[in-house]
């Protein structure tokens, strides 16, 4: 057995660890020490180490979870740019009033996918989303599944929004391009680009005392940077569809940050709890 490390633990050379969710204080006048100060670590284990949480009833049915369309997807032959693009208005900031995390529109009508663990920290059931463009709303959550560590969140008052398609990983390759996109260390609508280093992990999140336990089977890993806040975020493939929901990170010695070791909920697992969360 390995024994979990606490947040407030520094990490071993060689752990891996989901990097805590990040502390929001005050947005204004933000610094790094400041950022890097906010980070907290959770507890995990996995592949003979610690491992670390990253961080952050609609009515539409849930058959409409991932439905493509015309535009559905970017389109063949287009640059990372324009997938960064495509993918960017529909990838948004969780704010639970004490960190910050990410997740992503699944629903025209305002279903967000995410992690327990970003919402886990909410006060109550309501939590703030900020979209790239600035464009700010008050979200419910509608739904946790702790064992997945998967949770959707619907946003409250109406309104039309970009859902991003889901993607089949169960196709993802190893070297396949992939993106991930969120808010790392609090800074909404980063995007970082990797390649799929492999697939089929297992992961063993430990019990941080906010969320529970959780273990993820068939993740996928990859070397996109990923960082505290990218938590619920998105990691797409180069047709802009939805691979994975960012979760993880490998750390090692005293780094927290990105060592290029991250790894994502396959698409294929979250698109089935959210549809359960829906209905």
């Amino acid at each position: 057995m390995h024994r979990p490390l606490h947040w407030q633990q520094q990490p071993q050379p060689g752990s891996v660890f989901v990097p805590g969710p990040v502390r929001r204080r005050n947005r204004v006048g933000l610094a790094v020490a400041g950022i890097v100060a906010a980070i907290g670590l959770s507890a995990v284990s996995a592949f003979g180490g610690g491992l670390a949480a990253l961080e952050l009833r609609p009515a539409a049915s849930p058959a409409v979870v991932g439905a493509a369309n015309s535009s559905g997807t970017a389109g063949a032959n287009t640059t990372l740019s324009d997938v960064a693009a495509h993918v960017l208005p529909s990838v948004v900031s969780i704010s639970t009033g004490n960190a910050v995390g990410s997740g992503v529109v699944i629903t025209d009508d305002g279903a967000i996918l995410t992690n327990n663990h970003v919402v886990a920290t909410a006060r109550g059931t309501s939590v703030q989303v900020t979209f790239p463009s600035g464009q700010t709303a008050q979200a419910k959550i509608v739904g946790t599944e702790p064992a997945t560590d998967l949770a959707v969140v619907k946003i409250v008052g109406g309104g039309t929004y970009k859902p991003l398609v889901f993607g089949d990983s169960s196709s993802v390759k190893v070297g396949d391009t992939v993106l991930a996109v969120g808010s790392p260390l609090g800074l909404d609508g980063s995007v970082t680009a990797g390649i799929v280093s492999a697939v089929n992990r297992t992961i063993d999140e430990g019990n941080d005392g906010q969320s529970a336990a959780a273990k993820i089977t068939g993740a996928i890993q990859t070397d996109a940077a990923i960082n505290p806040g990218n938590s619920g975020g998105a990691l797409v493939n180069t047709a802009g569809q939805l691979v994975g929901i960012n979760t993880a990170i490998a750390t090692s010695g005293d780094t927290a940050g990105n060592i290029g070791v991250g790894f994502a909920i396959s698409s294929n697992t979250a698109k089935a709890v959210a549809q359960r969360l829906l209905s």
